[in-house]
């Protein structure tokens, strides 16, 4: 269920999505209220799961990791047993930066991200040789047209 948020918990979440390091004064004078009222509403919007962590976002292809695939994953196994390997072989994996479920043809959508073809076949080959798969199709992400963990307030 969606916590109710008003306008100004609605500015707070976007001046921290913006720069979670500011600090509470600038936050507050940002958004036109004063530092304690700021600092209980961030404080309250962590107690509600609303902020779920505060972390810092790297630049991937200044770690070298310049390659992104986008994985597509067909099954034929849907058994409880084969999907928490599966779940766990992904959740193991660092190069998968997200994984999805999907309704239609293809079961599971993954983003991997490695430093060239070469490690995403290194990458393949675990997987595959942890759990069964039945079809995988890789596809190389030319550019990054878009890319934000913002998200619309």
């Amino acid at each position: 269920m969606a916590a109710a948020l008003d306008d100004l918990d609605r500015k707070i979440l976007s001046e921290l999505q913006k720069d979670a390091e500011q600090s509470l004064d600038e936050i507050a004078r940002r958004v036109g209220s004063s530092k304690t009222p700021v600092w209980n509403r961030i404080r309250k919007m962590k107690d509600q799961g609303v902020i779920a962590r505060t972390t810092a976002i790297l630049d991937p292809e200044a770690l070298g990791l310049e390659a992104c695939f986008f994985v597509l994953i067909r099954t034929s196994e849907h058994e409880a047993d084969w999907q928490r390997k599966f779940l766990k072989a992904l959740k193991e994996r660092p190069e998968v930066m997200e994984a999805h479920r999907l309704a239609g043809d293809i079961d599971y959508i993954l983003k991997v991200r490695v430093k060239n073809a070469r490690a995403y076949d290194q990458f393949y080959q675990a997987l595959i040789s942890e759990v069964r798969i039945y079809n995988v199709t890789a596809l190389l992400s030319m550019e990054e047209i878009k890319s934000t963990t913002t998200l619309p307030l």
